[in-house]
């Protein structure tokens, strides 16, 4: 099989009921810049959407203007979540034409879209639940995001924000039984190799379990976690959350910065609600992962957790829930060198995971 030749992430976009109010919790709350906008008043009469950015990260918010417009369909059964993930590529075509002869099921077919700025070319295919990959060249393009699109502020001003730099990784949860599938389909149809498994015995807590694989390209700049969940006494994280997307879908996205301490502050002064861990977690952190550069009082202030592997450590957090529904949340993620996902804290994740589920009475 050749290379897709994915290039990086293009975009991420969400499914919402409301994107003006979806951009201005974006905004405000973790420091997004409203780039481009299409609409009634653009000449879109059935979807209005807001492309956000931040460093290299572009999310798209969109919402259907009509009852029967698969988004808003989308949002009716999933709440507001991540619906499609965009992913820049040389050969748009070539793309599409290798995961269908691999077995994937297409979506949209090889589409060009020509504007005076030039030519926008985008493919799409299925993955878990009902979320698209979608493939983009824009190398063809010198407009904006996208044509249709008509352009909001500078590109300079979406440089600062809250310092959240690229995605990191993004996270899907799967049926049980159905993690081995979804595994060989990014196996298969797109090249993907895997990078860490991830069993029911190193992720659980004394009420639930779960089983996970990375996934990631060749040049491991996409990562994609898959998690199933597990036999547990109770009901797992991941239940609840099939269960109130109906289906399987994305569950977290991983956004990198290149310091968190700063970034977390921001985010807390802005209103962003994190997971909290006991602060007994620091007691002895140091021991448990060696030295780090960060003063252990300010991650413990933060609620930040710590994790180290065999290239380095890594510093993360995860806000509570983005939406009323226990679906999508963030995380936050700092790597000195390391490249795992923070295993040793899987453990202390879980337990604050559940007692949020507790609070809502799914556990």
């Amino acid at each position: 099989m050749g290379s897709l030749s994915i290039q990086r992430f293009d975009h991420l976009e969400f499914y919402v009921g409301n994107a003006k109010q979806a951009a201005r919790f974006y905004s405000s709350g973790f420091g997004f810049v409203n780039t481009a906008y299409r609409g009634l008043e653009t000449g879109s009469r059935d979807v209005a959407s807001y492309v956000m950015e931040q460093g290299d990260i572009r999310f798209i918010l969109s919402s259907g203007l009509t009852a029967d417009h698969p988004v808003a369909k989308g949002v009716i059964q999933h709440g507001d979540h991540a619906a499609v993930i965009g992913l820049e590529v040389l050969d748009v075509a070539g793309a599409y034409e290798m995961t269908l002869a691999q077995g994937a099921i297409g979506a949209i077919e090889p589409t060009e879209i020509e504007d005076s700025y030039g030519v926008f070319r985008y493919a799409a295919i299925h993955a878990y639940g009902d979320v698209l990959i979608k493939f983009v060249d824009r190398s063809d393009y010198a407009g904006g995001f996208a044509p249709g699109f008509v352009p909001r502020e500078s590109a300079q001003s979406k440089r600062s924000g809250a310092g959240l730099k690229a995605i990191d990784h993004i996270v899907g949860n799967v049926e049980l039984g159905q993690l081995e599938r979804w595994v060989q389909f990014f196996a298969k149809t797109m090249g993907f190799e895997m990078l860490v498994h991830f069993d029911d015995q190193a992720i659980s807590t004394e009420y639930s379990a779960l089983t996970s694989s990375v996934m990631q390209d060749s040049s491991g700049t996409i990562k994609f976690p898959i998690n199933e969940p597990a036999n547990g006494k109770r009901k797992s994280q991941i239940e609840e959350f099939l269960e109130f997307n109906q289906g399987a879908g994305i569950q977290h996205i991983a956004l990198a910065t290149d310091d968190i301490i700063e970034t977390v502050s921001y985010l807390q002064q802005s209103g962003v609600e994190f997971l909290q861990v006991p602060t007994t977690y620091y007691d002895n952190l140091e021991q448990r992962v060696g030295q780090i550069d960060e003063p252990i009082e300010e991650l413990a202030k933060l609620g930040i957790l710590v994790d180290r592997d065999r290239d380095g450590y890594l510093l993360q957090i995860f806000t509570q829930t983005l939406q009323d529904r226990p679906t999508m949340f963030f995380e936050i993620i700092q790597r000195r060198k390391a490249r795992g996902f923070g295993e040793g804290n899987f453990k202390s994740l879980f337990e604050a995971i559940e007692r949020e589920q507790a609070l809502r009475g799914n556990l």
